[in-house]
């Protein structure tokens, strides 16, 4: 039996297979998460042999598209799917989730594995990793180049809170001459800042573990975890948080009906 994990998010698409092949594997989502849902299953079946609406495989949905995946079996909220994945990679029964996506972050408590509560950003906010991208863009350079660059300078406060205004703010900057190393120094502290406003907004309790796309980022790693005061717990699974948890509660759901 195949237990399949689909997380749509608004950048990526991350994937995880659970029971006879354990497995992961990550697609850009592109514009239509319809079209991106069609590709997943055509690599499951050409890479795993896998036919998703075949008697053998179980399809559980989860992320921004989640709706999008027309042959899912069931559906489930990214909250909870967060919650079970990160045991898969930790021992945390307890612990603070930050989850930085492309189009917004939330920090979910956890407690004996179960969410107990969870606080999202604002839709407009830019405090998310498709703010990070469009303004690496606007400066001409890589995610990777920003990061480096921004260690290299002194922050400009870069304060408009939607992500089209701050981009105009950035332009602004960079028309009257600013350094590319401040702006970039700006930008991700800006981004780290509303991380740890919606963080301590909502509290922070135990070990803090950090996933979705940024949670590969080393550097975006060791500024959070030297502004919080206490070091991040994530890794190169964690990425694959919402994905990994789907499949498992897929499990979960059918050994209830005696599927084994």
């Amino acid at each position: 039996m195949h237990f399949i994990g689909i997380d749509i998010g608004s950048t990526s698409t991350k994937v995880a297979i659970r029971g006879d092949v354990n497995a992961e594997f990550l697609l850009p989502t592109g514009w239509n998460s319809k079209e991106t849902a069609l590709s997943v299953q055509q690599t499951l079946r050409e890479s795993y042999g896998i036919d998703t609406q075949g008697p053998d495989a179980y399809v559980v949905s989860t992320g921004y598209g989640r709706v999008s995946v027309p042959y899912a079996d069931t559906s489930i909220t990214e909250i909870t799917c967060h919650a079970r994945g990160i045991q898969d990679f930790t021992d945390l029964e307890s612990c603070t989730v930050i989850d930085v996506g492309g189009q917004d972050t939330k920090v979910i408590s956890i407690k004996d594995g179960m969410v107990e509560d969870f606080i999202m950003n604002d839709k407009c906010s830019a405090g998310t990793g498709r703010f990070l991208e469009i303004m690496a863009n606007r400066l001409s350079m890589t995610l990777e180049e920003l990061f480096r660059m921004a260690h290299t300078g002194e922050v400009i406060k870069i304060s408009s809170m939607c992500t089209v205004f701050a981009e105009s703010e950035i332009i602004g900057l960079i028309g009257i001459g600013e350094k590319r190393e401040n702006i970039a120094a700006g930008v991700v502290d800006s981004v780290i800042q509303k991380v740890l406003q919606l963080a301590h907004r909502h509290g922070i309790e135990g070990d803090v573990v950090l996933t979705g796309g940024l949670s590969l980022n080393r550097d975006f790693i060791e500024i959070l975890s030297e502004q919080l005061g206490k070091d991040v717990i994530t890794g190169p699974r964690a990425i694959y948080a919402g994905a990994i948890g789907a499949a498992l509660l897929g499990t979960k759901k059918m050994k209830r009906r005696g599927v084994k």
